[in-house]
């Protein structure tokens, strides 16, 4: 049961960023919806979608394992890809199951609230549209991309993305809870193939930038080649204030803590490099910047500081509820 006296954050955004903040923000005395991208269209998702005709379940699985209150075994085997066999091999379970369950409850958004009563979430997992959208961008140049998993291997810089078909609707629980939310929270995660295809989605980013929240973007630590190669902090925020059409975000939380040079090293070879935030211009786009050191390792993977970054949006959520 939701405790209506605990501030309701909303949380935008797709892939590993959300999921790593998610772990931690649920130990916080919080009602959290996320609102996660269905444009994926590559690996095991990719298939289910083309082959059943249903949105990409990946996304959505990896917030429900983040958000579960279960045995780590069960995580486990929620998570679990299979290697070998024909036909199952690069399946992961998860998405088998929610498959499985879009089949028997004859929708998917219905099959992902079973399967969250299933895993014990802890909060509400909605997907941005209740079935497929398909992210194209258009490059610098002019020509026209399809497909989300495409779109970082084209070689060639982004000008804007924007989905197909674009009569596509959001969820009416979607939208209350933008309305109802204390605190927004967009990202981290890749700024054109996992934050924006939702705010693409239409009413969701009109109603996230209408919305009386405060609006939080956590930046992404490094850049991304086929993405954001080269981009400052401030150039991922005008990227979003530019496909909704006017500034909208209240707050940037970026990182200051220093990466070792055998990680840069390493992440060099990707052609992605440490973001810069670069404060003179974030103040000209109306924010307030919140600098820490807000990262931490995996195997020389960077990742956000799930505890830290929670606090951090905690704190803040209930400074602007009691404020």
């Amino acid at each position: 049961m939701t405790n209506p006296k605990q501030p309701k954050i909303v949380i935008i955004g797709g892939g590993t960023g959300l999921s790593v903040l998610l772990r931690g923000l649920k130990y916080q005395p919080v009602d959290i919806t996320a609102i996660v991208t269905v444009a994926d269209d590559g690996g095991s998702s990719g298939r289910l979608r083309d082959e059943m005709d249903i949105p990409p379940p990946g996304d959505i699985r990896n917030v429900l394992a983040a958000l579960s209150d279960v045995e780590p075994l069960i995580e486990d085997l929620f998570q679990h890809r299979f290697a070998g066999g024909n036909g199952l091999s690069g399946h992961s379970l998860g998405n088998l199951i929610l498959a499985a369950m879009t089949t028997i409850t004859g929708d998917f958004v219905h099959a992902v609230t079973e399967m969250s009563k299933v895993l014990k979430v802890r909060g509400k997992v909605l997907p941005a549209a209740n079935k497929s959208v398909v992210l194209n961008a258009e490059m610098e140049d002019g020509t026209i991309v399809t497909g989300e998993s495409k779109i970082p291997y084209s070689g060639k810089k982004i000008k804007r993305v924007f989905l197909t078909p674009d009569d596509v609707e959001p969820l009416n629980e979607s939208i209350e809870k933008i309305r109802q939310a204390d605190m927004i929270v967009i990202g981290p995660g890749s700024l054109y193939t996992s934050i924006l295809p939702n705010l693409l989605v239409p009413k969701i980013g009109e109603e996230v930038v209408n919305a009386k929240a405060k609006k939080v973007y956590i930046c992404n630590v490094m850049t991304q080649a086929g993405e954001t190669l080269n981009y400052t902090a401030s150039d991922h925020v005008q990227a979003l204030n530019d496909h909704m059409g006017l500034r909208f975000i209240d707050t940037i939380l970026v990182n200051d803590g220093d990466i070792p040079e055998r990680i840069k090293d390493k992440y060099a070879k990707e052609l992605a490099k440490p973001v810069v935030y670069d404060v003179e211009r974030l103040s000209t786009l109306g924010l307030s910047i919140i600098n820490d050191k807000i990262i931490s390792y995996d195997n020389d993977v960077i990742r956000h500081d799930t505890t830290k970054v929670a606090n951090l949006l905690y704190n803040m959520v209930l400074e602007n509820k009691n404020g």
